[in-house]
């Protein structure tokens, strides 16, 4: 029975694209595709194409042994799209901007925004309905510059874990992004400043990502720096999803090098779960000899639950390539 629900997976995953992008194209009256902003009716085609390469990198992300390496071409690829287009933003191409206007690609901004602005609540309700399907998966699938920390990251051959101070460090800094926020809000402070603000905090991550993360090998930017990772994992609690350890595992701690999250330790690994900052990536999975790192749904087997987790997160990133614009 679950070699049926994979061979339908391909097609379940190019259907659930097409439905949530036609969606987009029938209720939103600006028109958000790109192609539907150059030719009326081209955002049809648009959708049959990202619906056919949904199937078919559903297809690639499957096996356990690749699932890594094209997880992270599929994020990497998101990535250049999203920047690709603000950059021909940026040189006066004002159709590749959604709303015509900049935002700054600072994951923060999805908090700190509407604060500051006292509105404007559509990347935090995109947000969040992403990680109730998918979990904390938004970190390791669908955030335009996570990718970045992934790359550095995986330049060094084995993650360290990083000290223990810094699981307590990230709560202060989202506090820290919470009330200057609202301090600058509270103070009237312009726009053309408050962006200052932002563009110093991603700058400051990015530094982060290039010396740290690349020297430990763990992305320290995603989870130490960035507020929405706490965010993804506190909310991502809402999905039924998960990575459980099963009582096979032989503490080898053979999974421990493959994790860039910090999120098994051999603490960790003991208590039968990944640790707050797992993201849901998968990335452990064929390091363990034991099949014992597995996915979890209530009332469906491990390989349902994965079959069913990488259909979702391919289809959101399908989805999201064909909306991926500022």
């Amino acid at each position: 029975m679950d070699g049926s629900w994979k061979a339908a997976a391909p097609g379940v995953a190019a259907l659930l694209t097409a439905t949530l992008l036609g969606t987009v194209q029938v209720v939103v009256d600006r028109p958000m595709l790109l192609a539907e902003r150059f030719l009326h009716g081209a955002g049809w085609v648009e959708i049959v194409a990202l619906a056919i390469y949904a199937g078919w990198l559903y297809g690639r992300i499957a096996p356990r042994r690749h699932a890594g390496a094209w997880r992270r071409r599929l994020w990497g690829f998101f990535s250049m799209v999203f920047f690709l287009q603000l950059g021909l933003g940026l040189a006066g191409l004002d159709r590749f901007l959604m709303t015509g206007r900049l935002h700054l690609p600072v994951p923060a901004m999805i908090v700190a925004g509407p604060l500051y602005r006292g509105g404007g609540l559509f990347m935090p309700v995109l947000f969040l309905a992403s990680v109730l399907l998918v979990g904390p998966a938004w970190c390791s699938f669908l955030c335009y510059i996570g990718a970045w920390d992934s790359a550095l990251a995986n330049r060094k051959r084995k993650p360290v874990l990083l000290p223990r101070w810094r699981r307590s460090v990230r709560f202060a800094i989202l506090a820290g992004v919470v009330a200057t926020a609202l301090g600058l809000r509270a103070a009237s402070v312009g726009p053309a400043t408050a962006a200052w603000f932002g563009a110093a905090f991603g700058l400051a991550g990015v530094a982060l990502m290039v010396t740290w993360s690349r020297k430990t090998g763990t992305m320290t930017h995603c989870v130490t720096w960035c507020p929405m990772s706490i965010v993804a994992a506190a909310a991502g609690r809402l999905s039924p999803f998960r990575i459980r350890i099963r009582d096979t595992c032989t503490l080898c701690l053979g999974c421990t090098t493959s994790c860039r999250y910090d999120a098994l330790s051999a603490s960790d690994i003991r208590k039968r779960r990944p640790g707050f900052s797992c993201t849901l990536c998968g990335d452990c999975l064929p390091a363990c000899r034991e099949r014992a790192l597995v996915y979890t749904f209530p009332g469906l087997s491990s390989d349902r639950a994965r079959t069913l987790f990488l259909v979702l997160a391919v289809s959101l990133h399908a989805t999201f390539l064909g909306l991926a614009r500022l």
